[in-house]
C-alpha cells in the first residue's frame, strides 16, 4: 500500500484491488499560538506538525521515529483527537474524525485507543487494578452487570500475563513493567482496531523494555491490531514495525519499509539517526554523522527544507522551495533533493 504523503504530490495504492487503509491522515497540521501582553495579542505560532500525510492498514504498524520535539507525541495525539488539529484531514474505517461531534467521537474512542510513556502517571494511584481496566467498559457502558465486567477485567489480565489477584493491588504497589501492562491492559478493553502507542517502553528499566515490546508484538498478531508506535529506538522500532516515518521539525522526512529504512537510509536526517543507534557488531557499525547546530526554531522554521541547517549535504538550492516526497525505491519516499549521496 503506497501512503499519501505530501501536499505536492497525490498517490494511489499501487495495486486497483488493495484495501482501503483503516487510517488515512492527509495535511495534517497543528499549530500553537504564542500570545504575550496584557491583552494575550497573539504574535506568532509553533509549528508542532507541519502538513503531515500517512495512511495505515488494518494489522499493520507505523513507526513514527524523530528527536524529541519533532512532533511524533502531537501527531498521534491529534489522530486520536485528544488535541485538536489545526487543519488537514483525518479518515478511520471510513468515516471522517474531523467531523464527528462528541456522541460520534466516544464512539470513536472504542476503535482508537492510547498507550501513555508514563505508567506512573497515567494510572490512578488511588483505585484498584480492577477499576483501572474497568473504567473504560464503564464509561461506554459495554456491559449491563459487574460481574460481566469483573469477568472481562479477569481476561484483560491474563491477556497481559498477570494473574487474577492483581485485581485488587494498588498501583503503587506494582513496577513500572507491571503498571504498563495495566496501562496495555485499560487500551484493549474496549476491542479497539487501532492503537496509539507514545514511547511505551521510554519510561522502563532496560531489562524491561524487551518483555513489552514483545507483548506488544504479540498482542497486535494475535488481535489484527493497527499501530502507530512512536519512538526514538529505532532498533526496537524495526522488530515492531512494518513501515518506519521519520520525523523533523512536524514534518515526514522518509517513510517506508521499516528494514530498508533502518538498513538503507535514503535522507540525511535518517542516516544520522540510525549511526547513533549503538551497535556491538563491528561489521554493521556505521560511521557515526553528527548533526551540526540544534533543531530549529519551530516558531520561525528554516525556508525550503526544514532539515537544510543541519545537514552536512545541503546547498543553496534546499533554501529555496520545500522538497517534495518522493518514491525513490518501491514504497520507499524520501523528501530531499539529493539522490547523490546516500
Amino acid at each position: 500500500m503506497t501512503p499519501t504523503l505530501d501536499s505536492s504530490v497525490d498517490m494511489a495504492p499501487t495495486q486497483a484491488a488493495a484495501a482501503p487503509p483503516l487510517l488515512t491522515v492527509s495535511h495534517l497540521r497543528k499549530l500553537y499560538d504564542i500570545r504575550h501582553g496584557m491583552f494575550s495579542k497573539l504574535v506568532g505560532h509553533v509549528h508542532a506538525v507541519n502538513d503531515v500525510s500517512f495512511d495505515i492498514a488494518s494489522g499493520e504498524t507505523l513507526g513514527l521515529a524523530g528527536e524529541s520535539g519533532s512532533g511524533k507525541t502531537t501527531i498521534g495525539r491529534s489522530v486520536l483527537r485528544l488535541i485538536e488539529p489545526t487543519g488537514g484531514a483525518i479518515r478511520f474505517d471510513g468515516r471522517d474524525v474531523m467531523a464527528m461531534n462528541a456522541s460520534a467521537l466516544r464512539e470513536y474512542r472504542r476503535s482508537a485507543q492510547i498507550i501513555f510513556q508514563d505508567p506512573f502517571a497515567s494510572i490512578n494511584p488511588r483505585m484498584k487494578i480492577r477499576d483501572v481496566i474497568a473504567e473504560p467498559l464503564r464509561v461506554q457502558k459495554i456491559y449491563a452487570t459487574e460481574g460481566e465486567v469483573n469477568r472481562r477485567v479477569s481476561e484483560l489480565l491474563d491477556l497481559v500475563s498477570l494473574s487474577d489477584d492483581y485485581k485488587d493491588r494498588s498501583p503503587t504497589a506494582l513496577s513500572g513493567g507491571q503498571r504498563q501492562r495495566v496501562v496495555i491492559a485499560r487500551a484493549l478493553a474496549v476491542n479497539p482496531k487501532f492503537i496509539v502507542a507514545d514511547e511505551p517502553i521510554s519510561a522502563l528499566d532496560v531489562s524491561i523494555q524487551a518483555q513489552i515490546v514483545s507483548l506488544l508484538d504479540e498482542l497486535k498478531q494475535r488481535l489484527n491490531l493497527a499501530m502507530l508506535f512512536i519512538s526514538h529506538d529505532l532498533t526496537v522500532m524495526e522488530y515492531l514495525s512494518d513501515r518506519i516515518a521519520v520525523v523533523y521539525l512536524g514534518q515526514i522526512m522518509e517513510i517506508g519499509p521499516a528494514r530498508s529504512i533502518t538498513q538503507t537510509p535514503k535522507h540525511p536526517y535518517t542516516e544520522a539517526l540510525i549511526s547513533a543507534v549503538p551497535n556491538d557488531r563491528p561489521d554493521q557499525r556505521r560511521k557515526r554523522v553528527v548533526l551540526q547546530g540544534d533543531v530549529a526554531d519551530p516558531v520561525s522554521p528554516p525556508s525550503g527544507c526544514v532539515f537544510r541547517t543541519r545537514c552536512i549535504y545541503a546547498l543553496p538550492e534546499c533554501a529555496q522551495q520545500r522538497p517534495a516526497i518522493r518514491e525513490i525505491a518501491p514504497l520507499h519516499f524520501k523528501a530531499c533533493i539529493r539522490d547523490d549521496v546516500l
